[in-house]
């Protein structure tokens, strides 16, 4: 496909080397094969010859180096045979409890939230890559990044929004928009997301719930009718966009295009503002060390930049033959020298 090729091209792909690539994840067992994104990048590293393992985050930890323990980050790898079928996709070849640093790369695909475990996960990934280990995402990118928050830096492409957890303020802001979408900072998924209206008889309830009387900070937008046509995710990958997007609309009587609340995924390519957009953001999250970016774009308004484990490959694939996990393993290849 002309596309992927151009695409792959920018990365300089085409590996000559067997790589060992740790995934760290959810549990597999939760894992939805049919849709899943970590699922597809591991199809596609074993499809480019590159050996699997996932590692469960819970199984993350650190020890002293000691007399005959050369110490450092370590998980409980699971070595993976990948297989096409949805419902029985892997079979198990092995499991040990190995150091990070026997692997070529290490791939963070852990699901918020981002609470305390996730944070405690970068940390120690940190410890991990300052011992030589490759991550991607880095860890420390993924702590700065907050995927709600990080499109404060990017100002110029957000709709009129609001962060904070003082009430009245809240309310001001809603007063003077009329039509408002308030979220949860550490949400995924379209979860707590409400639409308010300015008369809206709920209102007051909503507010008080979603910031627990003022003690915990949301995130206010201008509510875009352009939702509409849908919640597009744009995929960033070695800090260049995919050609294509996943529009995410809402079913009748919803303002959540995210495919769980179930919106429908309808892949297109990308408008002049949507390219204008990701080739601004793109070379900036790259150069930070993040691999993979989901971006996510209303209208022509950037609402959210997604860092933790971006999505909408499988559907993109699906619709388009555009292969964005086969990119994203020709990137780490290119990161790590074998192409």
């Amino acid at each position: 496909m002309a596309q992927q090729l151009h695409f792959e091209k920018h990365l300089l792909g085409g590996s000559n080397k067997p790589l060992k690539l740790a995934f760290i994840l959810d549990p597999l067992a939760s894992l939805k094969a049919w849709k899943d994104s970590s699922v597809a990048m591991m199809r596609a590293a074993e499809n480019h010859g590159h050996d699997v393992f996932a590692i469960d985050c819970a199984t993350l930890g650190w020890r002293r180096p000691e007399p005959g323990h050369a110490g450092g980050v370590f998980g409980e790898a699971v070595h993976l045979l990948v297989r096409p079928d949805d419902h029985d996709w892997y079979r198990e070849s092995g499991r040990q409890t190995l150091p990070l640093k026997a692997f070529d790369a290490v791939i963070m695909r852990k699901d918020p939230p981002f609470d305390f475990e996730f944070l405690t996960a970068t940390w120690l990934l940190e410890r991990a890559e300052a011992n030589g280990v490759r991550v991607f995402n880095r860890p420390r990118a993924l702590r700065e990044h907050s995927e709600k928050l990080a499109i404060t830096e990017f100002d110029e492409f957000t709709p009129p929004s609001l962060v904070a957890r003082n009430m009245p303020h809240i309310q001001h802001f809603i007063e003077e928009q009329r039509d408002v979408i308030l979220k949860p900072l550490d949400g995924m998924g379209g979860s707590q997301v409400f639409r308010i209206h300015r008369n809206d008889p709920n209102r007051n309830v909503i507010v008080e719930t979603l910031t627990h009387d003022g003690q915990r900070t949301v995130m206010a937008q201008q509510y875009l009718p352009e939702i509409s046509q849908g919640d597009k995710r744009i995929l960033l990958i070695g800090g260049k966009p995919v050609p294509y997007c996943l529009a995410r609309i809402p079913k009748a009587g919803e303002t959540r295009g995210n495919l769980v609340a179930g919106g429908t995924g309808i892949a297109q390519d990308l408008s002049a503002r949507d390219r204008e957009i990701a080739e601004k953001l793109g070379p900036i999250l790259f150069k930070r060390g993040l691999m993979l970016v989901g971006i996510d774009v209303i209208g022509n308004c950037l609402t959210e930049i997604n860092v933790t484990s971006p999505t909408c490959m499988v559907e993109i694939r699906q619709q388009t033959g555009f292969d964005a996990a086969g990119a994203f393993i020709t990137a780490i290849e290119h990161a790590c020298g074998v192409s």
